[in-house]
């Protein structure tokens, strides 16, 4: 069993909402209310504009060291949890199983509040999502919802395990468990895979310890955002997006600079099904990792997240340099 890894010091914007930015229950068009937070540039710095989502069962407060790091570089923030996550209610028949109808309701979400948010900041706009956020992000581009300047994608769900078989056949398999009951019932034991104890769903994320104990600290703190296993019909409705965007044409007409960060060493998401992605993406680039690094990339041991950050940040001055 490998050893967990203690970052640097604890650094204080890892538990704490910045003081400057403000929280509130934005509207959706059917008047489903999200939680969402907006964290102006700081003075002086007009970098753009960062629009970040987070992955299933996430809640943003897990991802504020890479926010504050955004931030400091002239980014302004803003972030939300999607409908049915966090403060944000819940779809399914419980508090924890998370449950969606259809994966197109987030992605009219996401559309909605990119317009919303498009219209009050300044750019280059940046769209940044992760595993479950990635997914609905890059099929929200893919349909012509929204058009970023650019877009960071970390461990996205473009595919899901067993890797090596074929998402229609997984799609079969799924519909078959929903035809047998409850399709809100949850797929699995545990937080995050069949059979997993919780104290070892550690292993699964990342190699850190300390970035671990935030996120419990912060379910401690607000214990409404925790979440537990997914739904039968979140896998199915899952699985039928990622085969949408399987479809030819699909990715081939995203014309918008793409960063994909991925590792071979996912137990959660298809590295095979990213490496795919990235050759059928016109702009599309890869930056990838090995067993040092697991599902959340942007909370992985130093060494790993220093890269992944290095690399964001080399991709955008690139792609969407600071206008003078």
């Amino acid at each position: 069993m490998t050893s967990p890894v203690f970052s640097r010091p604890l650094s204080a914007a890892r538990r704490a909402i910045p003081a400057d930015a403000r929280e509130n229950n934005w509207r959706m068009p059917d008047g489903w209310g999200v939680r969402r937070m907006d964290w102006a540039a700081p003075a002086g710095l007009r970098r753009g504009a960062i629009l970040f989502m987070p992955g299933r069962g996430d809640a943003y407060e897990k991802w504020l060291e890479a926010l504050d790091q955004w931030h400091d570089e002239g980014w302004q923030i803003t972030s939300a949890d999607w409908r049915g996550q966090a403060y944000s209610g819940r779809l399914g028949s419980d508090a924890l199983t998370g449950h969606i109808g259809d994966f197109g309701t987030w992605v009219a979400d996401y559309a909605a509040l990119w317009a919303d948010w498009s219209a009050r900041t300044a750019g280059p706009r940046v769209a940044i999502g992760h595993s479950m956020g990635g997914h609905i992000v890059l099929r929200a581009v893919a349909e012509g919802r929204v058009r970023p300047d650019a877009m960071v994608l970390s461990a996205p769900m473009l595919g899901l395990h067993p890797a090596w078989m074929p998402s229609r056949l997984l799609h079969f398999a799924a519909k078959g468990m929903t035809a047998l009951g409850d399709r809100r019932r949850p797929a699995w034991k545990g937080n995050e895979k069949p059979e997993l104890v919780a104290h070892a769903r550690s292993a699964l994320l990342t190699h850190d310890k300390s970035r671990y104990e935030d996120e419990l600290w912060w379910r401690r703190q607000h214990p409404a955002i925790e979440m537990g296993a997914a739904s039968w019909g979140w896998v199915e409705r899952a699985l039928a997006s990622i085969r949408l965007l399987e479809r030819p044409g699909m990715l081939e007409a995203v014309r918008v600079p793409v960063l994909l960060l991925a590792t071979r060493a996912d137990t959660l998401v298809s590295w095979p099904a990213i490496r795919r992605a990235v050759r059928r993406l016109p702009k599309g680039e890869l930056v990838t990792f090995g067993k040092e690094c697991r599902h959340e990339i942007l909370r992985e041991a130093d060494p790993v997240r220093d890269r992944a950050m290095d690399a964001i940040r080399e991709f955008l001055d690139r792609v969407v340099p600071a206008r003078g």
